[in-house]
């Protein structure tokens, strides 16, 4: 078996208007307009090759409904270009964030939850 890549990481959401503010407005994803008219809502990002899925799921046992941010706890990572940038955006709207400038893993963390307590990594090379 050949694994060529990750193709999309689904998050479970509970409210999606209020998700698409954070991943779309907040965090400037690109709404991906492939997504098939499936039977339950959601909302697809691009991300380079590969995509965020947004999945409207209430019974869901992931959703953690919190925003305390454990940086060992399941989550998904985004390599960013600028920590600058993504800090001053966070900053500008007012998300609360943990920042480990001087990670052991040699790069720079900074860990997010979007409203329904999924974390998200951000990283980048030291600048």
């Amino acid at each position: 078996m050949q694994i060529d890549g990750i193709h999309h990481t689904s998050v479970v959401v509970r409210d999606l208007a209020r998700a698409r503010a954070f991943y779309g407005g907040i965090l400037g994803l690109k709404e991906s307009a492939e997504r098939p008219d499936f039977d339950f809502p959601g909302a697809w990002y691009d991300i380079g090759n590969m995509q965020i899925h947004l999945i409207v799921h209430e019974p869901a046992l992931t959703v953690r409904g919190t925003t305390t941010i454990d940086t060992r706890d399941g989550h998904f990572a985004l390599r960013v270009r600028s920590m600058a940038e993504v800090l001053q955006r966070l900053e500008q709207h007012g998300v609360p964030y943990k920042n480990k400038p001087d990670s052991i893993t040699g790069w720079h963390q900074v860990f997010v939850t979007d409203p329904d307590g999924n974390i998200i990594e951000f990283n980048a090379n030291k600048e």
